[in-house]
């Protein structure tokens, strides 16, 4: 029996909805809907699903970082922290070869334990990130 040369990947990025990415895509709602038409390759790229769960300081429907002030982007990594078993439940269903993630620190330790590969990806290099301001405390 021949052995599937296929590469399966899975994402689960930040976005801001300003962003293009490719790839088999774990997302939230909103952000689905926004870039459902700039699928070109819908028969190679899927989009799952994520219901983000609100944080005490953020907007009701927040789903990006395009929905709320940048000030504001620290609750919703709280809000997408808390999408952590939900994409679990994808991993393990969708069983991929391979993992890309940005924010979500978490998910190469769950991709390790389902035997998938993860790779850190960050589309902001790091010299931007030093330019960043932090909220104040």
């Amino acid at each position: 029996m021949e052995e599937s040369r296929e590469l399966h990947t899975a994402m689960f990025p930040w976005l801001s909805c300003r962003e293009r990415p490719q790839g088999h895509l774990l997302l939230p709602k909103k952000a689905q809907s926004k870039l459902q038409h700039l699928n070109s390759h819908p028969h190679l790229i899927t989009f799952h699903p994520l219901i983000v769960p609100h944080a005490d300081g953020l907007p009701p429907g927040t789903e990006t970082v395009s929905d709320i002030d940048r000030s504001l982007a620290h609750l919703l990594v709280i809000a997408l922290d808390r999408t952590r078993d939900q994409v679990e439940a994808a991993l393990r269903t969708l069983n991929p070869h391979i993992s890309f993630y940005d924010f979500a620190y978490w998910a190469p330790v769950f991709a390790s334990q389902l035997g998938i590969k993860s790779v850190f990806y960050g589309a902001v290099s790091a010299a931007g990130l030093a330019y960043t301001p932090l909220p104040n405390d």
